[in-house]
């Protein structure tokens, strides 16, 4: 693997002549080595450093981490190197997406080629089931996702991507009627990334399909779904700070407990705008922390309860949000994720037990790994949630049970991930042991369990 890896990552570096001329760093690698003039331009270019800073150790396999750093590090020589050159550490970056990713490397910062356009998508075919709630045809449903990326010049990153709706088997109508007045096929990426000349600072402007509250490394308990934003981040590889503006696009029925005023909060979270900021810490074997908060603006979100029947109006009860999360990797296969979130609320609201506060607390275990690149691979997981009446939001959440259960609940979950071929996944998750936090629940609905299973294909 290290071989693989450091003749890919010697041919860009070769493109500067004056790494032939420099001194060998290791006491290991003879002058007479196959590698010695390849380990000597990387050294040089400062893309490998070695064991105590003396050895190579060439007979040593190094972890994927190891080598995704030292893709990373290729970064800054790719306006060095040839349409060739670009291209192989294009290649890399996609065998190392995951690994690139949880180092905090956006790999699209790697594709570097003006005037090129890559195109992904993906394909997902999803089962979810509760008792007499969600059963027979409606218990399935399909979603499809395109993505276009034009590296515009050295600088810009343009990205559109259009998404079907969560289209349920169990509608009725024509396919071509859609499932909603706006039909079946949306917009769900409009953004422009630009990059201020270093690696490490980076203005995104527009809709992102993606955006998540607490960061792509947090747990997503409250929304990860359509965000319009405009966001500032800087991040040099083991500190990242973000700061940004959105307006939250996409929302979902909640269930609230005992919330004063809570009829029924249909969509209420789409429209919210939000001010937020996040910074993050990494670390070499892809762990990190982070903290983040988050201020709330429902702007006119108000429902006219006299039209059904009540005395007062009904607004986004969220004034801020604010957390933080742990997530770190233990070895090779497991990993440990931690979150907390507090949801302090708007106005006089009050939750079931007369406080005007709610937190969450989130716990996940995972063993393994199933990275989509890798045929075979897989994971297991198992997770706790404590949400107090009033925590969520009423988001699109990034969690896999359904947004309109995730309140006030106690519960536990469980779930494995395997790759059956390359780009190719298979997913099923389980809930157990749901029970009521606060207060009374009627007919039990928080406490009915979750299935659900899932098919994932990556094009």
């Amino acid at each position: 693997m290290k071989a693989k890896v450091l003749a890919a990552l010697a041919a860009t570096m070769a493109v500067s002549a004056t790494y032939a001329f420099a001194a060998n760093p290791f006491v290991d690698v003879p002058t007479d080595s196959w590698a010695y003039k390849s380990v000597v331009e990387l050294a040089d270019a400062g893309v490998i450093q070695g064991v105590d800073g003396e050895y190579f150790q060439g007979q040593r396999n190094i972890t994927r981490y190891e080598a995704a750093e030292m893709v990373a590090k290729a970064m800054a020589h790719m306006d060095k190197a040839t349409v060739e050159q670009r291209a192989l550490i294009n290649k890399l970056a996609d065998e190392y997406a995951d690994e690139l990713n949880n180092l905090g490397v956006r790999v699209s910062n790697l594709e570097n080629k003006v005037g090129n356009i890559k195109f992904t998508g993906d394909a997902r075919l999803r089962y979810r089931y509760i008792n007499g709630e969600r059963d027979n045809d409606n218990s399935w449903d399909y979603r499809i996702r395109l993505r276009g990326q034009a590296q515009v010049n050295d600088r810009v990153t343009a990205t559109v991507g259009l998404s079907t709706d969560n289209q349920n088997f169990g509608s009725n109508g024509s396919t071509s009627a859609g499932t909603n007045e706006d039909g079946d096929v949306f917009a769900d990426v409009i953004k422009v990334d630009y990059n201020f000349g270093s690696p490490n600072w980076n203005l995104s402007l527009g809709r992102d399909a993606d955006w998540i509250i607490g960061g792509p490394r947090s747990y997503g308990f409250q929304y990860a779904d359509v965000a319009d934003r405009a966001e500032l981040q800087f991040n040099n590889g083991k500190l990242a700070v973000t700061a940004g503006y959105a307006k939250l696009k996409e929302g979902t029925d909640v269930a609230v407990g005992g919330k004063v005023n809570a009829w029924d909060p249909d969509d209420m979270i789409d429209g919210v705008k939000t001010a937020y900021g996040e910074i993050e810490g990494f670390f070499g074997n892809g762990s990190s922390v982070g903290v983040y908060y988050y201020n709330f603006n429902g702007g006119d979100k108000f429902y006219d309860k006299e039209s059904q029947g009540a005395d007062d109006y009904l607004q986004f009860w969220g004034d801020d949000l604010w957390g933080g999360y742990v997530n770190w990797n233990f070895g090779s296969k497991w990993n440990v994720l931690a979150n907390y979130e507090n949801v302090n609320f708007a106005d006089d609201q009050v939750n079931v037990n007369g406080d005007d506060s709610a937190n969450v607390w989130i716990g996940r275990v995972t063993y393994g790994k199933a990275s989509m690149a890798q045929p075979k691979s897989w994971d297991i997981w198992v997770e706790y949630i404590d949400a107090e009446d009033g925590a969520f939001l009423g988001g699109s959440t990034n969690s896999w049970r359904f947004g309109d259960y995730m309140d006030n609940i106690t519960s536990w979950g469980a779930g494995i991930d395997y790759v059956f071929a390359k780009n190719a996944k298979f997913s099923v998750m389980q809930s157990f042991a749901t029970d009521t936090k606060d207060g009374h629940d009627d007919n039990n609905a928080r406490e009915k369990e979750q299935t659900r299973a899932e098919f994932v294909f990556a094009f």
